[in-house]
């Protein structure tokens, strides 16, 4: 039986879900390609230092704000589309993305400062995806008079259009640009400045707090937008402030590490697993943990380096163990009913 929602369940969900996010943020710091021990870390002017704190400590935080910004949205959108199979790239912030970063690709300006901290393929990235979702969600609102249904598939057949554009413009590009596009678009974290992780890290802690104010409405819209009205909650504003929110928190994401596949899908049914449908633990919980996974999976991907003396796209890497993981939750959830 699922439990109430507490102010103190709240808070023992929170520090877990903080002591589970500080344990693989220490592993990610410590361990990757290149060993290093704290003695040699803590000395200035030691390579181990420099790895730690110019090149590991940003990855780690890098990973930790793209994977609580897809685990948030994904619970967001799951909820309030009432599908459990949304995830963060349904409302067509990963065709918009894609399509904006591989125009950058193809056109060569990969080196070029758009603005200070985020060069033109983040940009331009950044930029497809906001206007796919101001596109999907004016043509949602426009036929279906805000359905989730019709957003949803708005988002799906703008995705297959940016898809179909993608394929295009890789065939009319160089055989080198080519492969950074299919790079970019695997999913891929690189050593962000300090000024754009602080930026960034505003802009999805504004994104999550907004997305928890409103869980408590979010929890009443899975009744039914009948119900949801009946019981005070202003159903149009309400969906449309968190489809903003949710796909600004995606969009700001993505730009900043391509497409990043399964964090937004799994970590949410894992959450509501443990806890139930209860938004206002979901949330939180989803943000933590998927900051956590992401963390965990790029380690992994640094860890490879020493075998394959590359490093995969850490999407590939949450492919590998998303898709089982989540085969294994729908079979676990099948047997239970």
């Amino acid at each position: 039986m699922t439990q109430r929602f507490s102010v103190p369940r709240l808070i023992a969900t929170c520090v877990a879900g903080v002591l589970v996010l500080a344990a693989s943020l220490v592993l990610g710091a410590m361990f990757g390609g290149e060993p290093i021990t704290l003695a040699d870390a803590f000395t200035d002017g030691t390579p181990a230092a420099t790895i730690l704190f110019s090149l590991r400590i940003p990855r780690v935080v890098l990973a930790a704000l793209v994977g609580a910004a897809l685990a948030a949205s994904g619970t967001t959108l799951q909820a309030l589309l009432r599908n459990p199979l949304a995830d963060p790239f349904v409302l067509g912030v990963s065709g918009g993305a894609a399509l904006g970063a591989t125009i950058a690709l193809a056109l060569g300006v990969t080196s070029v400062a758009a603005l200070p901290g985020l060069s033109a393929v983040s940009l331009l990235a950044l930029v497809g995806a906001i206007a796919a979702t101001a596109l999907v969600m004016g043509v949602g609102r426009l036929a279906g008079r805000g359905s989730p249904h019709t957003t949803l598939l708005a988002g799906v057949i703008f995705n297959a259009f940016a898809l179909a554009a993608i394929i295009f413009i890789k065939a009319l590009v160089a055989p080198d640009k080519v492969g950074e596009v299919l790079f970019w678009l695997a999913g891929a974290l690189g050593y962000e400045k300090p000024a754009t992780l602080i930026a960034s890290g505003a802009v999805q802690v504004a994104a999550i707090a907004v997305m928890w104010a409103l869980s408590g409405r979010l929890n009443l819209l899975t009744l039914g937008d009948e119900d949801a009205a009946a019981l005070g909650v202003d159903v149009s504003r309400t969906r449309t402030v968190l489809l903003l929110v949710a796909s600004l928190s995606v969009s700001a994401a993505v730009a900043l590490s391509g497409l990043v596949g399964f964090v937004g899908l799994l970590v949410p049914h894992l959450a509501r697993l443990l806890l139930g449908p209860d938004q206002r633990l979901l949330l939180p919980a989803s943000a933590l943990l998927g900051a956590a996974f992401l963390v965990l999976a790029d380690l992994g991907a640094r860890v490879l380096f020493r075998v394959f003396h590359t490093e995969p796209p850490v999407g590939v890497i949450t492919a590998l163990l998303g898709g089982p993981a989540f085969l294994l939750l729908l079979l676990r959830a099948r047997t239970a009913d």
